[in-house]
């Protein structure tokens, strides 16, 4: 699978562009705020159905416009594919596959794996708990809608609670009966969630400090461990010892809505003791065994976006990962960078399999 051709329009600062993709390796070379992070951002939406950066579609319009919209024609299983994606301020948003619009965005998710590395990741690390949920809902969702059924019914059970908890102080009352009810579907959702997060990084973590020790040369351990209460008692014993407690706080205090990911570099975690490179090089690891679960799960190589991700790491760590992308396990990649150097060097060693384009104030030119 790959993504043959893409049109936006007044897309972010995008007026117009329309681009034909080589199969393998596609270069966008420009300044920094050119617009080369808006072009993947696009390609990114076509097969989540929402921007990468920012959710809210009103701030995603370009400046002065009422509108915006794209277009991309994927090459899956010998077919083309067509994938369209129109909004326009104070109306819905309308997502189409091969002419036929979605009643729902979810039964798109999955259809058009990608794999995003950005600068912005480093909120995986130093952010709180749900930038890292986020992330392994996020790829799980992808090729698993069991899953992503669970979350949004968990989800949606979790609401319904956290109001109840907060009506019933509102009204001087309380009603365990009426309460016990929720409790029992957040548990059934609750432990499908648990089980198949904790599988999705009992999968990942070998590959994950494989690829980190073949970029760091070997000299630095990085672990990667799912935490989660459900390892240790049932969320139905959590939720009912801890009842009287989420009564006087109004709101649900166990679940796994609460998980976290554990990323350390040795024994401390990566936040407190990583360089830049360090968490360059983590988060890259990371997108990469993601790439792979992905790849084995779907039986597709993803599309790979790599944004800007060479900033902060050294030559050797540069020449690596250059050296794992252009290996035929992955697909298609497209790239960014303000340096024509790193393109250059990448190009040399892919061959003849790559388009470049050059991005100059939200105008794009091969």
């Amino acid at each position: 699978m790959y993504l043959q051709s893409l049109s936006v329009l007044d897309y972010k600062n995008i007026e117009s562009a329309e681009m034909e993709f080589s199969s393998k390796l596609n270069c966008f070379l420009g300044d920094n705020g050119a617009g080369k992070t808006n072009i993947l951002d696009s390609i990114y939406y076509l097969s989540f159905t929402k921007s990468f950066f920012n959710a809210i579609d009103t701030l995603n319009v370009r400046y002065g416009c009422e509108m915006f919209g794209m277009q991309g024609a994927y090459h899956k299983d010998n077919e083309t594919d067509h994938v369209s994606v129109g909004y326009k301020l104070n109306q819905k948003k309308q997502v189409k596959r091969n002419k036929k619009v979605y009643k729902r965005f979810s039964d798109h998710i999955g259809l058009y794996p990608l794999v995003m590395v950005s600068p912005s990741d480093t909120s995986l690390i130093i952010g709180n708990s749900d930038e890292r949920r986020k992330f392994i809902d996020g790829v799980i969702s992808q090729f698993d809608s069991g899953y992503l059924n669970a979350l949004l019914r968990y989800n949606r059970v979790l609401q319904q609670r956290n109001n109840l908890l907060k009506k019933f102080a509102d009204e001087k009352r309380f009603d365990e009966d009426t309460l016990s009810i929720y409790d029992l579907q957040l548990c059934e959702y609750g432990s499908v969630i648990y089980e198949k997060r904790k599988q999705f990084v009992d999968d990942i973590v070998e590959v994950f400090q494989a690829f980190y020790q073949y970029i760091s040369g070997g000299r630095e351990k990085v672990t990667l461990e799912y935490q989660s209460t459900l390892s240790d008692l049932k969320l139905n014993d959590q939720l009912e010892s801890n009842r009287q407690k989420d009564r006087m706080i109004q709101h649900t205090s166990v679940g796994v809505h609460r998980d976290d990911l554990l990323l350390n570099l040795g024994e401390h975690p990566m936040k407190k003791v990583g360089s830049q490179g360090q968490t360059k090089t983590y988060l890259v690891a990371l997108k990469l065994a993601q790439f792979e679960y992905l790849k084995n799960a779907s039986g597709i190589k993803p599309i790979l976006l790599l944004d800007d991700v060479f900033d902060k790491l050294d030559t050797n760590r540069v020449e690596k990962i250059v050296h794992l992308v252009t290996d035929e396990k992955f697909g298609q990649i497209f790239m960014t960078d303000t340096n024509r150097e790193h393109l250059e060097n990448i190009v040399a060693k892919v061959g003849s399999d790559y388009h470049i384009f050059r991005v100059e104030n939200g105008e794009v030119k091969k």
